[in-house]
């Protein structure tokens, strides 16, 4: 996955991302943790920390695959491989610059 934010990329960010990152700025996830129900605090390289509310996401999601990780056991199993969050070696996993704005 690509991680390397360029200039047309920083656009997108929202105004108080945006004055933390550089132009050509690489943001990768260094550490996740499991907070409670569908929640996950993300800490990204910059040391910027995010808590992430995966719930909405997976419960209006109609793919099988994707609402199977409303079980808790099945959801508090992610990694971080590469940068990357992830489930069961990329079955789930979400673009770093989505999870870096709160977008999912």
């Amino acid at each position: 996955m690509d991680r390397l934010l360029c200039a047309s990329q920083t656009h997108k960010i929202r105004k108080n991302y945006q004055e933390n990152l550089a132009e050509n700025t690489v943001i990768e996830i260094k550490s996740a943790k499991y907070i409670n129900d569908y929640k996950i605090n993300i800490s990204f390289n910059n040391k910027e920390q995010h808590l992430i509310d995966f719930e909405p996401f997976l419960r209006n999601s109609l793919n099988p695959l994707i609402t199977t990780y409303l079980d808790l056991k099945k959801f508090k199993k992610f990694s971080i491989k590469y940068g990357d969050l992830m489930w069961n070696d990329y079955d789930l996993c979400f673009p770093v610059i989505d999870l870096y704005e709160g977008n999912i």
